[in-house]
């Protein structure tokens, strides 16, 4: 696993050959977050990385200057090793992970506090709620207004009708629908 931008940028971590994970390529992170720069101001903001896996994701946004960066991971051996990676960092205190199922996570969470500016989430693609997710997570309460959620998924879903909806990137098989936590009343006041 390589860090491709910020404080930490070319640091490299041995991830174990026994994970069963599908890293986000360093090619289409580079390029999202090339995207990401347009939306949102990384510097001081909070983010929440779903289905961490790795924790590619977490540890770029850290790099990045994120402030506080929550990874959650379900596999005990993952979430293990993102945090020997925010150890070796220094960085336990701004990178936490939380060993947790996330579909119950973002359910007790409804109605909950807008906690994070940012929210990305990298579903194994086999999984059977992808189609639900998106709305799941929006409504979930846990993104600020004004806040950016990228999912990244298979090139089988299509998300461009959901509510706060902004692109969808392709690079390579890698696919990434972005949505914008907008205020309706700002929307409506602009008809």
């Amino acid at each position: 696993m390589r860090i491709i931008g910020g404080k930490y940028k070319r640091r490299r971590f041995d991830v174990p050959k026994s994970f069963n994970a599908r890293p986000t390529t360093d090619f289409a992170k580079e390029n999202l977050f090339n995207v990401l720069q347009h939306y949102i101001d990384l510097e001081d903001c909070s983010a929440l990385d779903l289905f961490s896996g790795t924790g590619s994701i977490a540890v770029e946004l850290l790099s990045r200057g994120c402030q506080r960066v929550l990874a959650l991971e379900q596999r005990r051996e993952h979430a293990l090793f993102i945090r020997s990676v925010a150890r070796e960092l220094k960085e336990e205190q701004a990178l936490q992970v939380l060993q947790a199922d996330v579909f119950r996570y973002l359910t007790s969470s409804k109605g909950g506090k807008h906690l994070f500016d940012f929210i990305f989430a990298d579903p194994p693609y086999k999984l059977k709620e992808i189609a639900e997710l998106p709305e799941l997570i929006l409504s979930s309460g846990l993104l600020k207004e004004g806040g950016i959620l990228v999912v990244e998924h298979p090139a089988t879903y299509d998300f461009s009708q959901l509510p706060y909806f902004s692109e969808h990137r392709i690079y390579g098989s890698v696919n990434f629908s972005i949505f914008v936590l907008s205020d309706p009343d700002e929307e409506s006041e602009g008809e």
